[in-house]
């Protein structure tokens, strides 16, 4: 895959790496269909930081999902990191 050609993560707009990962922006649950290539990670802090409901409701802007706190400190942690780093990720918060 060339440079031109390489796709990025949705939530965090890194190149993707061998990992790759379907997130429904529109949870499945609430009739979403479409899916946009994100990396495992990015896609456990997703789902650990908003519940379905919560993504139902503005899930579909990743540009306002980054200006969230939590996701904006995440994605300045991740921004420096290979494309197929992982780490565990918190549980979703109750």
């Amino acid at each position: 895959m060339s440079a031109e050609n390489e796709a990025t993560c949705w939530l965090c707009e890194r190149p993707i790496g061998r990992k790759v990962e379907w997130h429904h922006p529109l949870p499945k649950s609430r009739g979403g269909r479409a899916t946009v290539a994100v990396h495992p990670i990015c896609h456990r802090m997703l789902h650990s930081t908003f519940d379905n409901a919560t993504l139902a409701r503005r899930g579909t802007d990743a540009e306002a999902l980054r200006r969230e706190p939590e996701i904006a400190k995440f994605v300045r942690w991740v921004a420096d990191k290979l494309p197929d780093f992982h780490a565990q990720t918190a549980k979703r918060k109750r």
